[in-house]
């Protein structure tokens, strides 16, 4: 899976890099792209703009940081889901990922990719196609997964790897919009055992 670049830029010594980036994490994550502004990313990270661009450049590459960080802490769930040892917890790992990861405590609800991917107008084009790869990534990912699955016998030699890589992401993305809208983890995870019920034997 392609990983996220962080910028390389030169960094002022006068903030917490780690600290300021988790609060943008947290308003990009709750407003999306565009709705994330200049003003109210600063006022979050504690840093004035001209410190933002000295260190990221434009708002566009810290949303590039940010979404690197969200890769490797609350959604390091896709990634650590193709090292499971069988198909179906492949599939279990992904989606109660998806779920944990949308209902954290103290954490914006819902997904991250999908929040920031919504409502998004021309001025945000740049980034809409960068978390649409991203997620294709994730997708191809799972397709991989499946595939060497069905080749090792533990899914069954007509099952579509295409298809079920589909499937559990468009889960993924109902978890999300439903954490969004306030459903709780524990209906969230029904729908998962649900999700689970028709998972093709082997």
């Amino acid at each position: 899976m392609e990983r996220v670049e962080p910028p390389k830029r030169g960094r002022p010594r006068s903030f917490d890099l780690e600290v300021a980036l988790e609060k943008a994490l947290d308003v990009f994550w709750e407003h999306g792209y565009e709705g994330a502004s200049i003003a109210s990313l600063t006022e979050a990270m504690g840093i004035s703009g001209k410190s933002l661009y000295a260190a990221f450049g434009s708002k566009e590459e810290l949303f590039l940081a940010v979404l690197q960080r969200y890769e490797q802490g609350p959604g390091a769930y896709a990634r650590k889901s193709v090292l499971a040892p069988t198909a179906r917890e492949v599939a279990r790992t992904y989606l109660e990922g998806a779920v944990r990861a949308g209902t954290q405590p103290g954490r914006p609800a819902g997904c991250l990719g999908v929040r920031a991917a919504l409502a998004v107008g021309v001025t945000g084009q740049a980034v809409q196609a960068i978390l649409t790869d991203w997620r294709a990534a994730n997708h191809a990912a799972l397709r991989e997964r499946f595939q060497r699955a069905i080749d090792e016998g533990d899914l069954p030699a007509d099952a579509d790897p295409e298809i079920i890589a589909r499937y559990l992401t468009t889960v993924a993305d109902g978890v999300s919009v439903q954490a969004t809208g306030g459903a709780s983890a524990k209906a969230l995870q029904r729908v998962v055992d649900v999700a689970l019920l028709h998972w093709p034997p082997a």
